[in-house]
């Protein structure tokens, strides 16, 4: 197999982004399904794709297609995820992953059963901007890192129906627009050793604004801020003992960076260069690892996937969040 054949299930704004993005790689989009005819054939239409599906059932049997990207609201995620695992197929599901850990485990269960690949979308992981982070923490040019900051800060529409403020829909700030700076956080100092989180409720019961304050393994401590009633800078800085990084805005997505010693000399400047949204590279990194025959993410694996769901399920719990699905 040269490349894998990608289905969408749902047809919502990021699913229309994802698809351009495999369109611009030259990946293999041969399948969309929705819940209705007619949105699945526009969509199918506007990115010229074989398969029309006016269903999520009739999309994970079509045997045209090898993986699945999960792109419904994430409350959605699990039942969408699970309906195309237990039909053969490999899934890339929209961030956050489930809407808590309980569900994230059940994934992780089931694809281990069917020998699967399930990879969360954090697709800020997989940009090139990230990777020459990574790169330079490991080669020691920071020294030790001592603190992580960063937002997720957007003015969005205050509608109490919105699928943002809507506690049905999984509405929030945190798992719509924190998971970045938590997942990112995890990435750079990994598990938190204690968590203490702080928010502003809207009269739906969902979170405006919710900010935390995390202790990692050495000491090191994050904060992080996320809001969709303010556009706030969407920065972030890794502050270590021999030079900081300055990631401009937006900081999870193609951007630039610097490296900044103490002395505030500039060591290190990077300029993105993407093509697209820069989605196409989460959908890179889905194929090689199933080509190469290795049924886990590498960047980001299933089990941090579902530890992150679980850093997610700490933070509500201080802030008082509660989904009505999780009432039962």
């Amino acid at each position: 197999m040269t490349g894998l054949r990608w289905g969408i299930l749902a047809t919502g704004g990021i699913a229309h982004a994802f698809a351009s993005d495999l369109r611009t790689a030259g990946l293999d989009l041969v399948a969309v399904g929705s819940r209705s005819q007619e949105s699945a054939d526009a969509f199918a239409a506007e990115f010229d794709i074989a398969h029309a599906h006016a269903s999520y059932e009739a999309l994970v049997t079509d045997p045209d297609v090898d993986i699945i990207y999960v792109s419904t609201p994430h409350p959605m995620h699990h039942a969408g995820a699970k309906l195309a695992l237990e039909n053969g197929k490999h899934v890339l599901v929209e961030k956050a992953f489930t809407l808590n850990q309980g569900e994230a485990e059940d994934l992780q269960r089931i694809a281990a059963e069917r020998g699967l690949l399930a990879m969360e979308a954090m697709w800020t992981r997989y940009l090139p901007h990230m990777i020459r982070i990574r790169e330079l923490i490991a080669s020691g040019a920071l020294g030790e890192i001592r603190a992580v900051t960063a937002d997720h800060t957007q003015l969005l529409p205050s509608d109490p129906e919105h699928r943002l403020n809507n506690l049905a829909l999984g509405g929030g700030a945190l798992l719509d627009l924190g998971i970045y700076p938590v997942s990112f956080i995890w990435d750079i100092l990994g598990a938190p050793t204690s968590i203490k989180a702080t928010a502003r409720l809207l009269d739906t019961g969902a979170d405006a604004e919710v900010a935390t304050l995390m202790t990692h393994e050495g000491g090191a401590l994050s904060t992080s801020l996320s809001s969709s009633r303010a556009a706030g800078p969407n920065t972030a800085t890794i502050i270590g003992t021999e030079a900081r990084i300055e990631i401009d805005r937006i900081w999870y997505t193609p951007t630039s960076f610097r490296v900044v010693a103490p002395d505030s000399t500039v060591w290190e400047e990077y300029i993105s260069k993407v093509d697209g949204r820069g989605m196409q590279y989460q959908a890179l990194a889905a194929e090689r690892l199933v080509r190469d025959g290795i049924l886990e993410g590498d960047l980001l694996p299933i089990a941090e996937s579902v530890a992150i769901m679980g850093t997610l399920d700490e933070i509500r719990a201080q802030i008082g969040v509660r989904y009505p699905s999780e009432e039962k």
